[in-house]
């Protein structure tokens, strides 16, 4: 289409034009000459087919056969060409062919529309009136800000809010640097846009001195359109329909489409440029990440939807290519993965042609014996939405910190914890008992291990030792009853009682006034809450002191609940309308006219084998899909969305978007402490949602949990699917009318005084 867009402005240059194209296809071997015009003959023939002639020779005139050869060898040059080779390329042969007759593009009174002309004579256009003289160019500015619209469109992201903040701040030179690193026709898409997008407002707008610790990252792009060119030039057009299937056919289907997908092959022109990456960026190991056209943008971030896979990159230039290219193509194929698409459809953007581009990086880090790691990462978000004390301030932010790589920061692991900090108090520990503090601390690390070339988990004991530079900042040694910082060089038989606590980093370095900083300067040059992924280089000083480098890898706007009133939670209720209460960060806002409680008893679930649990998560996701329009909430043991598990139902967001709560239960016998899943990619689909996380430890005797309503009321599951005897001790479905009769449930959270209730009280005649 672009080509096509393109052509049109040059009607009198278009077979030039053509005729050009078609040499380079021959250039590049894509196709030999008497190859293509055979191509183009047969084509031609089945063109007269179509149209009901049946004696090509005698029914069609001479002159008009040949003009149908004419208009069929331009149609499959267009089409032939945008396949394999870029568009970039297209644009350099019309700039040869302008060259050839006189125009100069450097003219900045030529007059084009900006909306259909090839890029390169946008940007041609755009140098020329930055040529200028100051006192000339002011009359060329409305020309100049349109064609950086017009290229942030095109090239980066077509998605008005973001539009309406980047062209405030991108330049030319920064979009011509962006085109160079892009392989490929169409835009950037969402993750690599706000990525780009928050480097140029930080390295605006901070303070000098903290401007000398921001670091690029290196990086590339494929462009949204070649994911076309893929499934094109492997038949894989027949998976397009994917996301108008049923739940039960998207998950049928899915491990087949993903083995077509591995079969694919990239066209010859990618592989040329990803040759030219990996030889650019040398042994360093690489990250391929999705980058869709809807990720990342206000209201949708798609956190967690699509792939993102490390690439060690440590074997010959051959091995280190195929594994990019495998890579691209699981990302390719993920475009398509279920819980992906009923995402799409949960947010009305089923319809949507939701292209995904690819953004290659090379992996923040630094080799230590063997592996590779960033000194930390985590992801930062400039308005806390969970006080665990009613001192931290909402406005200065939050962050979730880990050693090594990011993974474990975003993603609601079953076996780990990272540290959690309040930026307005980053000393405030959520559970400030030693021995909470170090269950709940970091226990595994991943990393990339060079030498086995691949990514692994480890225990961090197996990888920290006292030769580590940045030890001290990250870790303490456990001690009867409290933690003591390293402030001498660490034993050898001490490495098992290293506890990682970041307790040092927060004390003896500026990490929490830097971020706050930065997260207030994006969150104010957006005017909307954000949420900032990065990595953290720990280099010593000579006074001894710790200098901090950051690395942004993505930036989006933050996931949050809707703003609520204040609310106030009635006095004296009795008992027996209490139904469920905690104090466990509690959230601002109330749920009214609560129909149902979906329930998951503790003591069948752990009795469920490994399959049977996810089985269990399955039936969960289709009465989530019957209750649709109904006021309902979730309640089981553990963590709801966990990736282990022993330690909680394993549901995906597409099993519970329907539902108002999700109300973990812990406690002895029940489930792991509650954790705060703030951040991780769950979470983020929650609040998106506009459903409410809450966690109820029952060991806590200000926690209450009516097990007459939860365990003794009638089960009306059948209602909704059908159910076994089996299902029905596994999931309980409670209807609060048949529980107490013209009565619905009230869920009252009032996070000033961190207490949520839900009671019962007579419906509204």
């Amino acid at each position: 289409m672009s080509i096509t867009l393109a052509l049109g402005q040059y009607p009198m240059l278009s077979s030039r034009i053509r005729s050009k194209m078609r040499h380079e296809l021959y250039k590049h071997a894509i196709i030999e000459k008497h190859e293509f015009e055979e191509l183009v003959r047969k084509q031609a023939i089945r063109t007269q087919e179509l149209e009901g002639l049946r004696n090509p020779v005698g029914e069609e005139p001479t002159e008009l056969w040949e003009e149908r050869i004419i208009r069929v060898r331009d149609q499959m040059t267009d089409l032939t060409f945008s396949q394999h080779l870029s568009f970039d390329l297209f644009q350099n042969i019309i700039t040869d062919i302008l060259n050839e007759r006189g125009v100069q593009l450097a003219d900045p009174n030529l007059t084009f529309n900006p909306e259909q002309a090839p890029q390169e004579l946008i940007f041609e256009h755009a140098w020329a009136i930055l040529r200028l003289p100051p006192e000339e160019r002011e009359k060329y500015e409305h020309h100049l800000e349109e064609s950086r619209v017009v290229l942030i469109r095109t090239m980066i992201s077509d998605q008005l809010p973001y539009v309406n903040i980047a062209k405030r701040w991108f330049t030319i030179p920064d979009l011509a640097e962006i085109r160079k690193r892009k392989i490929g026709a169409g835009r950037v898409g969402g993750k690599a846009a706000g990525m780009l997008l928050a480097y140029r407002i930080l390295t605006e707008e901070l303070p000098e001195e903290m401007k000398s610790h921001l670091r690029k990252p290196e990086y590339y792009f494929i462009g949204s359109n070649e994911m076309y060119a893929f499934f094109t030039m492997n038949d894989l057009e027949r998976w397009n329909d994917q996301k108008y299937k049923d739940e039960e056919h998207m998950r049928a289907d899915y491990p087949k489409l993903v083995k077509d997908f591995a079969a694919g092959h990239l066209p010859t022109d990618i592989l040329e440029k990803l040759e030219g990456i990996l030889e650019d960026i040398g042994k360093r190991p690489l990250i391929v990440r999705s980058s869709s056209l809807l990720e990342d943008s206000f209201g949708t971030s798609f956190a967690g939807k699509y792939e993102s896979i490390f690439l060690s990159n440590q074997g010959s230039p051959k091995e280190n290519l195929k594994a990019l290219s495998n890579a691209i193509t699981r990302v390719y194929a993920s475009t398509l993965n279920p819980d992906a698409l009923l995402y799409r459809r949960s947010k009305g953007l089923q319809d949507y042609d939701e292209r995904m581009a690819l953004l290659i990086m090379a992996v923040e880090g630094k080799p230590y014996k063997g592996n590779f790691l960033p000194d930390a990462a985590g992801v930062a978000f400039s308005r806390n939405l969970y006080r665990w004390a009613p001192q931290i301030r909402r406005e200065d932010g939050f962050v979730r910190l880990v050693w090594g790589l990011g993974t474990r920061a975003v993603d609601r692991v079953g076996n780990d914890y990272p540290r959690l900090i309040a930026l307005s108090h980053p000393l405030l520990r959520p559970t400030p008992d030693q021995r909470t503090m170090e269950r709940c601390s970091q226990q595994y690390v991943d990393l990339i291990n060079l030498e086995k070339n691949k990514m692994e988990t480890v225990s961090i004991h197996s990888v920290l030792d006292p030769e580590y530079p940045p030890l001290r900042y990250i870790a303490q040694l456990k001690e009867e009853g409290y933690f003591t910082s390293l402030h001498s060089r660490l034993m050898e038989n001490d490495k098992d009682r290293l506890v990682l606590t970041f307790e040092d980093l927060m004390r003896r370095s500026p990490f929490a006034e830097y971020m706050r900083q930065i997260l207030q300067t994006l969150e104010r040059c957006y005017q909307y809450p954000v949420d900032l992924e990065f990595t953290m280089q720990i280099n010593e000083e000579s006074n001894g002191d710790p200098d901090l480098l950051f690395t942004f890898l993505q930036c989006r706007p933050q996931s949050r609940l809707a703003e609520s009133k204040e609310i106030s939670i009635p006095g004296h209720l009795p008992e027996n309308d209490v139904i469920l209460q905690t104090r466990f960060m509690v959230p601002q806002g109330m749920l009214d006219n609560i129909e149902y409680v979906a329930f998951v008893p503790p003591g069948e679930y752990f009795k469920l084998s490994v399959n049977e649990r996810f089985e269990l998560a399955r039936i969960i996701g289709k009465l989530n899909e019957k209750l649709k329009g109904r006021q309902f909430i979730l309640v089981g043991p553990g963590r709801w969305g966990s990736t282990n598990v022993d330690l909680g139902i394993p549901v995906g967001y597409s099993d519970v978007f329907n539902t108002r709560a999700l109300v973990e239960m812990s406690g002895k016998d029940i489930g792991p402490s509650p954790e705060p899943s703030l951040g991780t990619h769950f979470f983020q689909d929650l609040l998106e949602a506009q459903i409410y996380p809450l966690a109820i430890y029952l060991d806590d005797p200000q926690s209450t949990f009516q097990p007459s309503f939860f365990y003794h009321s009638p089960n009306c599951i059948e209602e909704f699917i059908p159910a076994e005897e089996n299902i029905k001790e596994r999931l309980r479905l409670i209807k609060i009318d048949d529980y107490r009769k013209d009565h619905m449930l009230r869920l009252v959270m009032d996070e000033e005084h961190s207490t949520a209730i839900g009671y019962l009280l007579p419906k509204a005649k």
